[in-house]
C-alpha cells in the first residue's frame, strides 16, 4: 500500500508500521531478529531497521513513536543508510504501547497540526 503518512511504532524488538490515508490504514508488524534484545544496540538492529526502511520506501511522511530510545536511533541510522527514509520522518514522538487503532489516531491528529503548520509560512 503506498500512501502518503506511515506512523511506526517499534521498540526493541519489533515494530508496527501503519500505512494510511483518509479512509484506509494497513498494518505490518515487523519482527527484530537480534539476539541482544535488552541492549539494542545499533549495529544489532541493523537488519531490523533495514527491514523497517524497506517497509517505508514509497511513503512520503512518516512519523515515529516508542517507549525507549530505538525510535532515535532509527532516525540515526536511516540518516547514515537510508537518505530516503530518512527525508521522509517528521518527528520522533514517545508512546508507550498503544493499539494500531490508537496509533493511527495518535499519527493523524499529529499530521493535521504537522501539515497546516508546514502550510503557515509565519510559523517557525
Amino acid at each position: 500500500m503506498s500512501t502518503f503518512h506511515a506512523v511506526v511504532w517499534m521498540d526493541q524488538s519489533e515494530a508496527h508500521v501503519v500505512m494510511f490515508d483518509r479512509e484506509h490504514a494497513e498494518a505490518q508488524r515487523i519482527k527484530s531478529r537480534s539476539h541482544h534484545k535488552h541492549q539494542g544496540k545499533a549495529d544489532d538492529l541493523t537488519p531490523f531497521f533495514a527491514d523497517v526502511a524497506q517497509a517505508l520506501a514509497h511513503t512520503r511522511e512518516v512519523l515515529l513513536a516508542g517507549p525507549g530510545l530505538v525510535r532515535n536511533q532509527f532516525r540515526d541510522w536511516t540518516a547514515k543508510h537510508h537518505a530516503a527514509v530518512a527525508g521522509v520522518v517528521v518527528d520522533s514522538v514517545a508512546a508507550d504501547h498503544p493499539t494500531d487503532a490508537q496509533l493511527v489516531a495518535m499519527a493523524r491528529q499529529y499530521f493535521k497540526k504537522f501539515d497546516n503548520m508546514a502550510a503557515d509560512p509565519s510559523v517557525v
